[in-house]
């Protein structure tokens, strides 16, 4: 971890672009919420092969010109170079600096990948288009990538990504910090120095947390599984329970100096600001907690 001790904290919170006028106004709510905190940036997810490519673009520019930096996710899974590179013309014009890089997810259906395949790819192609307009982030995953064939493999691969021109990096969430700290660790073994940000997903829902667990790979640890199995039906003690957990893991990841915190908020305002009252966070506690 210590590599990761060097860097400036900064803390952003995740949204997803809204479908109809009501998710639009309530997203616009949460914004303004979120916003009284002072984030470093919010950032606006990509769907699957560009499924929200309009929403998104539309979500990132007015948010972006609401005052607090926005980052797009960009996904190349399904895109060809042209595409992308007028996505990325049009997110500069609108002084967008800050851009999640990833592969993205394949949506069923789709035949082939499109013309990048991997993430490090789309990295490469937005450093080769874009020079150094855009500060890029790209996923990390603690508990490794579901798809990747080995552990070792899955660390290569990020770092293929961070040598491709990356300048920090977004986890995968996780309820199991340490899983957080071994991952660096073996990062500086390979001499990986960027930014690695811890995400950061509040208990909210059992299913669904259960779902978006399965999808991803995420684990979620058998005593806080069995833990919101024994609360039912009970949101209110599962609210509580999962703020509780949570927080704690996010106390122990800033006290070992983990660069900030990165909340999935669902587009949500009350689990991601609860924790982070918790937390206390500053501005100056942003440099050092």
């Amino acid at each position: 971890m210590q590599s990761q001790k060097q860097f400036k904290r900064r803390f952003s919170f995740e949204f997803f672009p809204p479908k109809t006028d009501q998710g639009k106004e309530k997203l616009q709510n949460v914004r303004n919420q979120l916003a009284e905190v002072n984030p470093d940036f919010f950032s606006v997810t990509f769907g699957a092969g560009g499924s929200t490519r309009d929403r998104t673009i539309e979500t990132v520019l007015n948010l972006h010109s609401q005052g607090i930096s926005t980052a797009p996710h960009l996904s190349c899974v399904g895109g060809t170079r042209q595409e992308i590179g007028e996505l990325l013309d049009l997110y500069r014009e609108h002084g967008i600096n800050r851009i999640v890089a990833l592969r993205g997810d394949m949506p069923s259906g789709m035949g082939a990948a499109g013309e990048l395949r991997y993430a490090n790819e789309l990295v490469e192609f937005i450093r080769e288009h874009s020079g150094d307009t855009f500060n890029l982030e790209v996923a990390a995953y603690p508990e490794f990538h579901p798809q990747a064939r080995n552990a070792e493999e899955d660390l290569k691969n990020f770092a293929r990504k961070v040598q491709a021109g990356a300048n920090s990096a977004i986890t995968q969430y996780f309820f199991n910090a340490d899983s957080y700290f071994y991952f660096i660790d073996r990062l500086e073994k390979m001499g990986v120095t960027i930014p690695v940000v811890p995400g950061i997903m509040p208990i909210v829902n059992f299913s669904n947390l259960v779902r978006f667990s399965d999808m991803c790979g995420a684990e979620i640890p058998r005593w806080i599984r069995k833990q919101l199995e024994a609360y039912g039906d009970d949101s209110d003690s599962i609210r509580k329970f999962g703020e509780e957990v949570v927080t704690e893991m996010c106390e122990k990841l800033l006290a070992a100096g983990a660069p900030g915190l990165h909340f999935y908020t669902l587009n949500q305002v009350e689990p991601s600001i609860s924790i982070w009252k918790n937390l206390g966070i500053s501005e100056r506690e942003k440099i050092a907690f």
